[in-house]
């Protein structure tokens, strides 16, 4: 025979039970979808790290992008509260029994999701307890899982028979007050039921078993599992449980913390200052300074524009930035006893332990502190290293806070800032001999930690676009002295998991401090190279010959492009050797002059028009890849190859490509170890990238963009590409029968994108593969990663600025002075001619008209005296950079001469 217990049970089972089960998930996704809904208005705020950002136009946010926390709490314990992409509620129908003593339970439900109490006024009176606490806006405690609205409402109801004597009322009260306190009988549920005359009263706990305590938590802890069992305490454990968190809340509530009052105004501070500065009285000054920044709070009291607010926006710091600026302004022109008073002031900030802050705000007050310019001065160096740990303290989401205000300041105070980090650096890796900064056994982490704060102000000048500093602002050319190849090794083969490499942050070493690397990591692998062709002709006991240590390359001018490309092929083993080029039938020795003209001539040839590989771009000057794929792949190879050879070798070549080009080569930067994996493929390659190699084209695709009219109607436009290569009109499909898909306003951006993709990938795809893998075939160096496409470019092609007052700065003179009328006369007709004829005069000199990395200053150049020989014209050897003039006996005769020379310096001989 069944007991009472199960009977009961029995009797809870039924259809309205399963659907209350229902109404339970339901109640929980209302709750979501009003805090969606609330958050989206203005933006979304995290309630963990407090970070608002800005809602976008489309799908509503679920994660913080800074915290990764779901932005509602409960959705970080309850899977069921993490939305797809598309939220559909449907209300279950209920068919509530008037007789069942379920009735009850469902009337409350309905009245907990509309908001509105239903009761059996035949039956029962309701007596309602509200309690509210404001929600407390700097508890970061992750496992609340109650709701994050600004007022939290808790409502206790109990519902008790209509029999309205003082027992009744009395026991309804205290049955009210024993919930509240989380007693026994409040754990099992927030209902009583209105009929006693039955054998059991749900409430009572006289026929009930007691509910453990481990049944709760248990509860707690898998709310999926018990929604689909049904038990009908599930909602008595959850109720208890908000109850708890929210009487926590408010408890926190008195801990809110407290500022100082402060309302600095920027007009009465400059007025101050006047003042101090009349009187020469800094007493006012110093007491300002100390008072402001002797701790996080009293800094945000002062520069945040709502001292109370908790939390920070992504996109505003939420502080005066005016004040900000006028503050460190004014103390750049105080005296050093001002300075004094503010570094105390900052280390009494930074000795606080655990400071009772709104969130965010110790990133607000770090963020305005770096910004002072008594950083600028060496004695101060001690302090902001500490600042600087601070920084680097900070969670990523912090840091990531950091790269986005960064992008809010001007850019001269973010020149200053990366100037000076980098001095900072400069000081500490090259200390100055009077003993002024701590020994470096006991400061060995501030190069560490500012160089990775310096990386944060570089992330956020490249996180948007155009960049507020240029890139090369942030190169340290004092780095160029260091042990480059010991920092390479290190980063290559660290002693420890957490040992530092100035090549971990490239973005700090200039292009020489690279090209430096790149060369001798190429030495290195030629040394090894040709080590291995000596032990393999000892293994097979021929005889060794110099010829083993070098790529020989033999070739014949009127079959420029065959031979080479047969040489290439033959010797794909000794690419990594140092080159060697000799020309059949001339007498000319190598040493670095007959590679420079090999290369000239070679470039020359290729690009021809007739070879239909390249087609030429009059408007930019520049060349891009043929879509018609009539050029031999292997000529594509050899072009890449010739690339990586010359920047193995340190030469300089006369090639016109897009930036996206060198993009494009360094996607990816290494050589991906399985064939089908794409390389050479921009990404998201946009109209600026177009708008190098087709301006015209990339603007009337802008110009679609913006277009307000019918595009269909008014353009008549598919989706095709439609190009003249070669003097041949040429069109192509975007998409697969786009000649019959019409570009409408809803597709455009569509079409753009695609057309984009095409140009740029897809339509070269297997000519720039053949390309990059020829250029990688030589260049497989680590060393690769570290260079941004720009300064690839800067290594193929050399520098685009031309100076030849650097290059007088740097000449060696043989037999002449630099006061000789000859080297007067001389530099006088260099100077006036024209940039082309410059360029022809380096071609002449030094066999490329190619500024090398570093500018002309980094030229070896030497100018030789040819005594008895005024009838001659100058001679030049390339190889070593010399130019052998006679001592004409006058300007004009020189200039004659020369002119003559550099109209044909084509050819070498052997003296």
């Amino acid at each position: 025979m069944a007991t009472d217990w199960q009977q009961l049970r029995e009797e809870l089972l039924t259809p309205n039970t399963l659907v209350l089960q229902r109404l339970s998930g339901v109640v929980d996704l209302m709750d979501s979808l009003s805090e969606s809904l609330l958050q989206s208005q203005g933006g979304l705020t995290c309630p963990s790290c407090k970070v608002t950002v800005e809602a976008s136009g489309g799908r509503l946010r679920q994660m913080c992008p800074y915290c990764g926390s779901f932005y509602n709490m409960a959705s970080n314990t309850d899977v069921r509260l993490r939305r797809g992409r598309e939220i559909r509620v449907e209300l279950p129908h209920i068919d509530v029994d008037s007789r069942s003593r379920i009735s009850n339970i469902g009337n409350f439900m309905l009245g907990r999701l509309s908001g509105l109490l239903f009761q059996d006024t035949t039956t029962t009176t309701t007596t309602t307890t509200t309690t509210t606490t404001p929600n407390d806006t700097n508890n970061n405690d992750m496992s609340d899982n109650s709701n994050n609205n600004d007022n939290s409402v808790i409502t206790t109801i109990a519902i008790t028979p209509s029999s309205s004597d003082s027992s009744s009322s009395s026991s309804s009260s205290s049955s009210s007050s024993c919930r509240s306190s989380g007693s026994e009988e409040g754990r099992l549920g927030l209902l009583r039921m209105g009929d006693t005359t039955g054998p059991y009263r749900i409430g009572s706990g006289s026929s009930l078993p007691p509910i453990r305590q481990q049944e709760v938590h248990s509860r707690r802890n898998s709310l999926v599992s018990v929604s689909r069992r049904g038990s009908g305490s599930l909602r008595s454990a959850r109720s208890e449980e908000r109850l708890s968190t929210r009487n926590d809340n408010a408890s926190t509530t008195s801990q809110r913390p407290v500022y100082p009052a402060r309302t600095t105004r920027r007009e009465e501070f400059m007025q101050e200052v006047r003042k101090t500065k009349e009187s020469k009285q800094y007493g006012e000054m110093k007491k300002f300074y100390f008072d402001t920044f002797e701790s996080y709070a009293s800094i945000c009291a002062t520069f945040k524009r709502d001292p109370d607010q908790d939390g920070a926006r992504a996109d505003d710091p939420g502080i005066k930035m005016e004040l900000v600026y006028t503050v460190h302004d004014s103390i750049r022109e105080m005296p050093s006893v001002v300075h004094k008073h503010f570094l105390k002031a900052v280390i009494n900030s930074l000795l606080q332990e655990r400071p009772h802050l709104f969130s965010k705000d110790r990133v607000r007050a770090l963020f305005v502190i770096l910004q002072t310019p008594v950083f600028l001065t060496q004695s101060s160096y001690t302090v902001l290293a500490h600042v600087l740990r601070n920084i680097t303290a900070l969670t990523n989401g912090d840091h990531q806070l950091l790269v986005s205000w960064f992008r809010v300041l001007e850019v001269s105070r973010l020149r200053m800032l990366v100037g000076i980090i980098i001095q900072f650096i400069t000081v500490r890796q090259f200390p100055p001999p009077d003993r002024s900064l701590p020994p470096l056994s006991k400061s060995k982490w501030w190069i560490p930690t500012a160089t990775r704060v310096l990386a944060i102000l570089y992330a956020s000048n490249t996180s948007g676009q155009p960049p507020l500093l240029h890139y090369t602002e942030f190169y340290n050319h004092a780095l160029d002295h260091l042990d480059l190849m010991g920092e390479y090794k290190l980063w290559q083969v660290p002693d420890k998991p957490d040992s530092f490499s100035f090549c971990q942050y490239p973005f700090i070493l200039s292009i020489v401090a690279k090209r430096h690397i790149l060369t001798k990591d190429a030495e290195q692998q030629m040394i090894l190279t040709a080590r291995r062709s000596l032990v393999a002709k000892v293994a097979r006991h021929q005889p060794p010959q110099i010829d083993i240590f070098f790529l020989n390359i033999q070739v014949r001018r009127n079959y420029l492009v065959e031979d080479s490309l047969k040489e290439i092929a033959t010797k794909k083993r000794d690419l990594k050797k140092k080159l060697k080029v000799t020309f059949e039938g001339e007498p000319g020795l190598d040493m670095g002059g007959l590679t420079k003209e090999w290369f000239m001539l070679l470039i020359k040839q290729i690009f021809k028009p007739e070879n239909k590989m390249f087609v030429y771009h009059p408007t930019k000057r520049l060349y891009w890849f043929s879509m018609s794929q009539e050029g031999n792949l292997r000529e594509y190879n050899l072009i890449g190859v010739l690339m990586g050879l010359a920047v193995y070798n340190s030469i300089i070549l006369d090639i016109h490509f897009p930036a996206i080009c060198y993009r494009k080569l360094l996607s990816p930067p290494v050589v991906p170890a399985y064939e089908h994996v794409a390389v050479g493929v921009a990404k998201v390659p946009s109209l600026d990238d177009f708008g190098e190699i087709m301006p015209e084209v990339a603007h009337g695709l802008q110009e679609l963009l913006k277009y307000e009219g019918d595009v269909e109607e008014d353009m008549c436009l598919t989706f095709q590409v439609s190009l003249e290569e070669f003097g041949l009109p040429r069109t192509f499909n975007l998409k697969e029968q786009g000649d019959c898909l019409p570009v409408t306003n809803e597709n455009r951006e569509e079409f753009v994108r695609l057309y984009l993709d095409w140009i740029l990938n897809t339509a070269i795809y297997e000519q720039f593969r053949a390309f990059y893998l020829g250029f990688h075939t030589v260049c497989a160096s680590n060393a690769l990663i570290m260079l941004r496409p720009e300064e690839v470019e800067m290594l193929v092609c050399g520098s685009p600025r031309l100076d030849l007052n650097e290059l007088r700065k740097v000449v060696d003179y043989d037999g002449y002075t630099p006061d000789h009328p000859t080297i007067k006369w001389f530099w006088e007709v260099v100077s006036e001619m024209p940039v082309g004829q410059q360029k022809l005069f380096l071609l002449f000199t030094t066999g490329s008209d190619r500024i090398p990395v570093g500018g002309m200053g980094e030229m070896m150049f030497k100018i030789s005296c040819w005594k008895g020989y005024t009838h001659m014209l100058p001679q030049a050897h390339t190889c070593f950079n010399q130019l052998v003039l006679p001592p004409y006996t006058s300007k004009e005769v020189l200039k004659n001469k020369l002119y003559i020379a550099l109209a044909n310096a084509e050819g070498f001989g052997l003296e």
